[in-house]
C-alpha cells in the first residue's frame, strides 16, 4: 500500500491566501503541519495564523507580471525549498455573451489565467527538483460547461483556460514526480459570488472549509493516485 504523502517539511505557495477559500486553505494546511508561503496583495494585512518559521507572507498580485517570480523566489529562499502550488486567487466581473465592457474580460484573464500561468513557470523547476512537486489550480464547474446565456461567460472563459493550463502542466511535470489537478468546485460561500445573479443560495453553498479539506487531500496522496480534474458540485446536474 502507497503511503500517504507527509504534511511535515512541505512547503506549500498559496495565492489569495489572504481572505475567503485561500485563507481556509492556509488554516487547513497550517493545521496540518505544512509550511506555508502566502501569496497576497497586501502582505500586512494577515491572517489569524500562529507566527513561527512554518508561515511567511509574501505580496503577491495576479494582475502583474513581474509579481509571481518575486513570490516564488522569496518563498524559495525563505524555506529553502518549494513542493507544491495552489492557485487560488481569482476574480469574477458581470460579462455575459451580450453584455459586458471587455476591459471586465481583460482582468479576469490577466488573474484567473496569466496569474497561475507565471506562478507555475516560476514554480515548476522547484516542484519538479522536490521530487514529489503537487499543483492544484482551483478552476470551478463553470471550467467544465456553460449552464445558459445569462451565466458569466467571461468567468467560465477564463475557467476553461485555466483548465487547459492544469493539464499541460501534467505532462510538464510527470516524468519528475509532479502532480496537477484542476480542482472545479461548485458555489462557495465567499465574497466572489456574493450578489451574483443566478448564484446558488446561501443555504445551498459549500463552505470553504470543505474545499480546504479536499486540498490537504490533494496536497498528501501519493504519485500513483493522480487526479487530473476533481469536481465538487453543488448542483444535481446531469453534465457534472
Amino acid at each position: 500500500m502507497e503511503a500517504m504523502l507527509p504534511a511535515a517539511g512541505r512547503v506549500v505557495a498559496i495565492s489569495g491566501a489572504g481572505r475567503g477559500l485561500g485563507a481556509a486553505i492556509a488554516r487547513r494546511l497550517h493545521a496540518e503541519g505544512f509550511c506555508l508561503a502566502c501569496g497576497v496583495r497586501d502582505p500586512s494585512r494577515r491572517l489569524s495564523l500562529p507566527d513561527g518559521p512554518r508561515v511567511t507572507w509574501h505580496r503577491y498580485d495576479a494582475a502583474q507580471p513581474d509579481s509571481a517570480g518575486s513570490w516564488i523566489a522569496e518563498a524559495v529562499a525563505a524555506h529553502g525549498r518549494l513542493d507544491a502550488l495552489v492557485n487560488n486567487a481569482g476574480i469574477l466581473k458581470r460579462f455575459t455573451l451580450e453584455e459586458g465592457d471587455e476591459a471586465a474580460l481583460d482582468e479576469m484573464w490577466a488573474v484567473n489565467v496569466k496569474g497561475p500561468l507565471r506562478a507555475i513557470r516560476a514554480a515548476m523547476p522547484h516542484l519538479r527538483a522536490a521530487g514529489h512537486g503537487r499543483l492544484v489550480n482551483v478552476a470551478s464547474t463553470d471550467g467544465k460547461r456553460i449552464r445558459d446565456p445569462s451565466a458569466p461567460l467571461g468567468y467560465a472563459m477564463t475557467k476553461h483556460a485555466l483548465m487547459a493550463l492544469t493539464h499541460a502542466a501534467r505532462f510538464a511535470g510527470h516524468a519528475d514526480g509532479v502532480r496537477a489537478t484542476a480542482l472545479c468546485p461548485g458555489a462557495i460561500d465567499t465574497e466572489l459570488i456574493a450578489g451574483l445573479p443566478g448564484a446558488t443560495p446561501a443555504a445551498g453553498r459549500m463552505q470553504p472549509e470543505t474545499i480546504a479539506e479536499v486540498v490537504c487531500l490533494l496536497l498528501r496522496l501519493p504519485d500513483q493516485a493522480h487526479v487530473a480534474e476533481l469536481i465538487v458540485n453543488t448542483r444535481l446536474e446531469s453534465t457534472l
